[in-house]
């Protein structure tokens, strides 16, 4: 069966890094879905209502249940505009969701934003109006991480839940 890990949380939270770090620790027949990567890199457009990359992410995902063993979908995500790719991955997916909710309180993103290759691409203010606070689920059970832990034991804990 194929699995989708759901990385969610606040720009500048670490889901970028542990997705990467999945993908190696998996290997071969593991696809990351990065909302930036597509939203801003491949599609240049903007987030919002109604978004624009939401069609090209679902078709994605789609893709990556039929031909991939996991697929690793990462990003702001934001609970209500991102809705109908949450029920999308319901149908894909079905129990073999394994979400987590990055919850990091903002001074600390913007820390972690600031050793990051893009933190001259924005900075604190941008993440300010971009923030959103405990922006949890109702449709997908989601596991909080919270700052406590290191990106190791992050990994480590998504890995093995995953691999059981």
């Amino acid at each position: 069966m194929h699995k989708l890990i759901m990385l969610r949380g606040n720009s500048g939270s670490g889901k970028t890094t542990v997705a990467k770090e999945l993908q190696t620790l998996f290997g071969r027949g593991t696809m990351v879905l990065s909302q930036d990567m597509i939203r801003r890199e491949v599609l240049k457009e903007r987030d919002g209502i109604d978004p624009p990359a939401l069609p090209l992410i679902k078709q994605m995902l789609e893709y990556g249940s039929e031909n991939c063993e996991v697929v690793i979908l990462e990003g702001i995500f934001i609970a209500d505009w991102y809705r109908e790719l949450f029920e999308a991955a319901i149908e894909l997916y079905g129990a073999d969701i394994y979400a987590y909710y990055f919850d990091i309180p903002f001074e600390e993103t913007v820390r972690r934003h600031q050793t990051r290759s893009k933190a001259a691409e924005f900075g604190a203010d941008e993440m300010r109006d971009w923030w959103k606070e405990k922006d949890y689920l109702d449709l997908i059970k989601e596991t909080t991480i919270t700052e406590e832990k290191s990106k190791d034991e992050i990994v480590n804990e998504i890995y093995s839940t995953v691999v059981r």
